[in-house]
């Protein structure tokens, strides 16, 4: 009889003789203990294979069926029922992808309790970690263990980070039936995927606003966690389920001075790249002109010269000019002003005197920031990246972007802090750019979404 057991993230399979044709492309031979051995996310397709067509025995999995209820039921939205029905309809397997705002976190639960099975999930920051704890202890009346942030409590339901999953693998990957991964496009990133493969789960559900990442990988989601099985966009959702929103590119020209001393440095790092022979269209550009930079000294100045050129065009000061003429256009609004680098949040910040939150804030900090910003104590609060997702904060409604990259994702996580419905409520993003400056092409990259498709433009602060 062919005996399955899990051992270290990984399964194995002894005594598999005459139906090892079986398991073809799912295992491999490991002459040191004498065994076949698989993925152990590859349990649910072995015994797919193996059942009916050979005994085994399943000495493999740990995790137990559970009795869980929903404490104060609600009704589900009729894009939340397709959701749920498609991931049912897909062996309970496969991504879920809804806007920031539309529930996605009731859609887990709905799953949960469907599957009814011990279940892990994992979030990529300890604030969505302790989120997701607290949503779950109040909706299932029962306690919820935590994993990360300094906690190792393990119990048939647990929340626990992505990073600390790739050390929970090896040694409890086989406790769980149902794996739910909470901004699931984190996933597929180098070490972190090892997190899916170790996991025995037959069940998994990924859930997501932006699935798509620019490295190509998130096409490693169908093997991990199953195929899209639904897709929301916010512009189905606007205005029923979603705030109504508006955004808007507010163009600012930088002071002659600032304009000068721009263009003297950016001509001076291009030119250092040309001679270095940098292409920075091809994929390896960047990492080429920073392997030129550190072999010259020409280089480290042109280096100089980029790093100057970039803060010049993300916090001129036309731009917190605009950024104050903003604020006081939304008096008595909620806002939360973005960007790039935690130097120009910093520099907005001493500037207007407002609170700034980076990933230097230490927790208590942060959730004091959050219980602010939520009362109204803090109307405004300055953030670099840290708010991009995974931080619940409904009350805000203007959106103010002084600096971004040119993701897509981060663009629409962005928008999509402001769209947690109130009544009347018309969100508003606005993103500041720099005029004659090479933002102009950053920012077309990251607005390639439907999401903001029939966008404003002004020049208001020109």
């Amino acid at each position: 009889m062919i005996t399955l057991r899990f051992d270290d993230g990984t399964l194995t399979l002894d005594q598999l003789g005459e139906h090892a044709a079986l398991v073809e492309g799912l295992c491999v031979w490991d002459s040191r203990i004498s065994r076949h051995r698989a993925k152990a996310s590859a349990y649910a397709e072995l015994l797919r294979r193996l059942h009916g067509k050979a005994p085994y025995d399943d000495q493999a999995k740990a995790y137990e069926i559970l009795e869980l209820a929903e404490a104060r039921p609600r009704a589900l939205r009729a894009y939340q029922e397709q959701a749920i029905a498609a991931w049912l309809a897909a062996q309970r397997r496969g991504v879920v992808v809804l806007p920031t705002g539309a529930g996605k976190s009731y859609v887990a639960l709905r799953c949960m309790l469907a599957c009814n099975r011990s279940t892990l999930v994992l979030a990529p920051t300890i604030d969505l970690v302790q989120q997701w704890v607290h949503d779950l202890q109040t909706r299932l009346g029962r306690a919820v263990g935590q994993y990360g942030g300094g906690e190792k409590n393990l119990l048939p339901v647990t929340v626990a980070t992505y990073d600390s999953g790739v050390l929970l693998m090896p040694w409890h990957g086989n406790r769980f039936g149902l794996l739910v991964c909470d901004e699931c496009h984190h996933l597929p990133a180098g070490v972190t995927a090892s997190v899916a493969e170790g996991c025995l789960a037959p069940f998994r559900l990924g859930l997501t606003a932006t699935p798509e990442r620019a490295d190509g990988m998130h096409a490693r989601l169908d093997e991990l966690l199953g195929p899209e099985v639904h897709r929301s966009h916010i512009s189905e959702l606007e205005g029923s389920f979603l705030a109504n929103y508006q955004a808007e590119v507010v163009e600012v020209a930088l002071d002659p001075d600032e304009q000068e001393s721009y263009t003297a440095n950016r001509k001076e790092y291009l030119a250092f790249a040309r001679r270095a022979g940098v292409d920075f269209g091809a994929p390896d550009g960047w990492q080429r002109f920073i392997a030129a930079a550190a072999r010259d000294p020409q280089g480290r100045a042109a280096m100089r010269c980029y790093r100057e050129q970039k803060r010049l065009s993300r916090a001129s000061r036309a731009k917190l000019r605009a950024v104050w003429d903003l604020l006081r256009e939304h008096p008595g609004e909620r806002a939360l002003v973005f960007t790039e680098d935690n130097h120009t949040a910093y520099e907005i910040g001493r500037t207007f005197v407002l609170p700034v939150m980076t990933h230097h804030t230490k927790g208590p900090e942060r959730k004091a920031m959050l219980a602010a910003f939520r009362t109204g104590t803090y109307p405004v609060l300055v953030t670099s990246k840290v708010l991009n997702e995974g931080v619940d904060v409904p009350e805000a409604s203007v959106g103010i972007i002084v600096s971004g990259s040119g993701s897509v994702r981060e663009h629409v996580q962005r928008l999509g802090r402001l769209l947690r419905p109130g009544a009347g409520k018309v969100a508003m993003l606005y993103e500041i750019l720099s005029a004659n400056t090479a933002e102009a092409y950053t920012s077309e990259r990251r607005r390639s979404h439907v999401a903001f498709d029939g966008e404003q433009q002004r020049e208001d602060f020109a």
